[in-house]
């Protein structure tokens, strides 16, 4: 394997519309949400290490989950799991990782990968990063992934691509916010258009000159870190400053205001996992379309249900149609699939009344 090669894995987000299996103690990529035997952030570090030496992988998470990943990827060491002290957004911790790998390999091309995404066809996904990384190794260029565009989904982001860009490789014209509807079928119709996966490929080197043009105040910051970064002095410094950055996502931090920014459009299946609804299309259904993760069901007059309990839990469902219906110990939730962006406003809710625990 390349000992160029470097990925950071991201995997410090809470997940809260996967409430009440996600929660801010154990949020969704430490779980099996699919039912396969391995969590998220497991599928994903094997995918990455299909290219990537596995020493060569970092886990990017908040100080809080620390344990979990240990627990969940023994392999790995101290030196390659990256706290942050604060959520502050992706492009200080971005920076921040890309700074320490930069330090032990100038010459690093690296990729940066949420944990929680679902993709099946790994070969793809391994041919698709080997790609972008010849291409980011030998050009001046910030790279992402893009997805093609199965309907027009309102949930995501859009990256807008230059038609006259005839190789696989397309340079960005610019990132679109998450549309409305009639907005996302005018994307999908003009065919330049595709999903924002939040999947980024560049040379390291390239990255932090990017952030020292873009983000100067966020630059400097973290650059006064350089003399102990890969050190035992390294977490009081991060400890100090840290919570100092600005919160801020590395899309509006660099990916938008640079002209160096191109897109691969993806040859592999990909979904992000965001909401039950995403986990429900991804899942095997029974023959009235109820999808089941650990489960035993008796189903009368029961159809397009997600339906999650603890493992061999008993269930029985009677007259529910497009229902998630998910039993985690102390939580029973079941809620319309239709509402299921609402789960975020409903777990705030259950905190005010019930307690910060349940979430």
């Amino acid at each position: 394997m390349n000992k160029n090669y470097y990925a950071i894995l991201m995997a410090g987000g809470v997940g809260s519309r996967f409430w009440p299996i996600s929660t801010e103690d154990f949020p969704k990529q430490f779980h099996d949400m699919l039912g396969t035997g391995d969590t998220l952030i497991q599928k994903t570090f094997q995918r990455l290490s299909n290219l990537i030496p596995k020493e060569n992988i970092f886990i990017l998470t908040n100080e809080r989950y620390e344990d979990l990943v240990f627990e969940q990827l023994p392999e790995v060491t101290k030196r390659q799991v990256v706290l942050e002290p604060a959520m502050r957004n992706t492009a200080p911790c971005i920076l921040y990782a890309a700074l320490k790998i930069q330090k032990e390999n100038p010459n690093a091309v690296m990729i940066v990968a949420p944990s929680d995404h679902w993709i099946e066809d790994e070969q793809a996904f391994t041919d698709n990063v080997q790609q972008a990384f010849d291409y980011c190794a030998k050009n001046d260029a910030l790279m992402t992934l893009g997805i093609k565009p199965t309907f027009p989904n309102t949930g995501y982001g859009y990256i807008e691509y230059n038609t006259s860009f005839e190789t696989d490789i397309k340079q960005v014209s610019q990132f679109r916010e998450k549309p409305d509807y009639e907005t996302a079928k005018q994307f999908l119709a003009q065919g330049n258009f595709l999903w924002n996966a939040g999947i980024f490929m560049w040379h390291v080197k390239h990255v932090i000159e990017a952030f020292k043009k873009n983000q100067e105040t966020l630059f400097q910051l973290l650059e006064k870190g350089i003399p102990v970064y890969n050190t035992d002095d390294e977490s009081d410094f991060i400890n100090e400053n840290y919570g100092k950055a600005e919160n801020i996502s590395v899309d509006y931090a660099i990916m938008e205001a640079s002209s160096n920014v191109y897109v691969l459009p993806a040859t592999f299946d990909w979904n992000d996992l965001g909401t039950w609804g995403s986990l429900y299309d991804k899942l095997e259904k029974d023959d009235s379309q109820n999808a089941i993760v650990n489960a035993k069901t008796l189903l009368e007059d029961a159809s397009g249900n997600m339906i999650r309990t603890n493992k061999d839990k008993v269930v029985v469902v009677d007259g529910l149609k497009d229902y998630i219906i998910v039993d985690k110990q102390d939580v029973l939730l079941i809620y319309p699939k239709a509402k299921e962006q609402d789960i975020k406003i409903v777990l705030n809710k259950v905190k005010g009344k019930f307690g910060s625990s349940l979430g």
